[in-house]
């Protein structure tokens, strides 16, 4: 089964390989610019970045917090990181018919606004759960 999945593997990145040709032919630096642009820009601002903030936000939130503020930092930056396509350059590609008419700000808005306050909701239920009671 793995040499089924390997040479099914093999075909896909040729077929990727021969579809890249014609980009290379036309712009090599854009393509390198984004080849390898992306993983230096990850590996040398990102990474350290994340790192950092999380180190500072455990040290400074309290316990309950964490979590939820973690996972809506992570679920951020994934919506983020799918809208930017749509909010930097809206119309770059072929336009489809209700595709590219929606408000992408204001949806990225609505949707950033629920996980926060879905991050707050959790905050406080978690919190409330670990107080100590005081019983009589």
């Amino acid at each position: 089964m793995r040499w089924v999945l390997g040479a099914v593997g093999v075909v896909l990145l040729g077929r990727g390989v021969v579809e890249l040709l014609p980009v290379v032919a036309d712009s090599p630096l854009s393509l390198g610019g984004w080849l390898l642009g992306g993983p230096v820009l990850h590996d040398v601002l990102l990474a350290p970045l994340v790192g950092l903030g999380g180190t500072v936000l455990a040290r400074v939130l309290p316990a309950p917090w964490r979590a939820p503020v973690g996972a809506g930092l992570v679920v951020s930056g994934v919506l983020v990181l799918l809208a930017v396509p749509y909010l930097w350059r809206a119309f770059s590609g072929p336009v489809t018919p209700g595709l590219h008419d929606r408000p992408y700000p204001a949806g990225l808005l609505v949707a950033l606004t629920v996980v926060w306050t879905a991050v707050v909701v959790a905050g406080l239920a978690r919190s409330r759960n670990t107080r100590p009671r005081r019983d009589g």
